[in-house]
């Protein structure tokens, strides 16, 4: 067999494998765009587009691109952070380290020492000539702020339903004692 022609069928067969490997990523991205397109309209159907339907912790996602379960990972947060938000009674819940916090203010004061600590550590470095500053990068830094952003949302989030359930509660107890009031001869 003489030289040129193993070169032109090495070639021959190269040619034909890149050529359908090729032709499967074309299909390959057809497919992936008809299912994205897929996907869309059904999450447009349920509601998750349109932002009405959908729940305020869902809204709080979307407003700060993250979710809680990140923002948690991203602060190094292993207690619930919703749960501890909504403890109804803040004095009386767990005073398991002897000093009578609450399971809320225990979270918190872990939250705002991580935060502390992952802020400071990464902080960008100064600008040239000038002193301070440290070997981290903004995006992370950014990061961390939004974490710390997303979890106190949801801790408003969930005082503004106890509240609103706090005042439904006194709204139909002085409208009981109201009716127990015109029932009385």
């Amino acid at each position: 067999m003489s030289l040129p022609k193993a070169l032109a069928q090495i070639l021959f067969v190269g040619t034909q494998i890149v050529g359908k490997a090729f032709l499967e990523a074309g299909r390959q991205a057809g497919r992936n765009a008809r299912a994205g397109r897929v996907e869309a309209s059904a999450a447009g159907a349920a509601g998750v587009g349109s932002g009405s339907a959908a729940s305020p912790s869902d809204q709080l996602t979307r407003t700060h691109r993250m979710t809680l379960d990140e923002a948690k990972l991203i602060l190094n947060l292993k207690q619930d952070v919703s749960a501890a938000g909504l403890s109804k009674s803040a004095p009386a819940a767990a005073a398991t380290e002897g000093e009578g916090k609450s399971i809320l203010d225990q979270v918190r004061e872990a939250m705002v020492k991580n935060y502390d600590h992952l802020f400071a550590t990464n902080a960008p470095p100064a600008p040239k000539g000038q002193t301070g500053g440290g070997a981290g990068s903004f995006y992370i830094q950014s990061k961390v702020v939004r974490a710390r952003e997303r979890i106190e949302a949801e801790w408003g989030l969930l005082n503004a339903g106890k509240e609103a359930e706090a005042g439904a509660a006194d709204a139909s107890a002085a409208e009981g004692k109201a009716d127990q009031a015109n029932k009385m001869p």
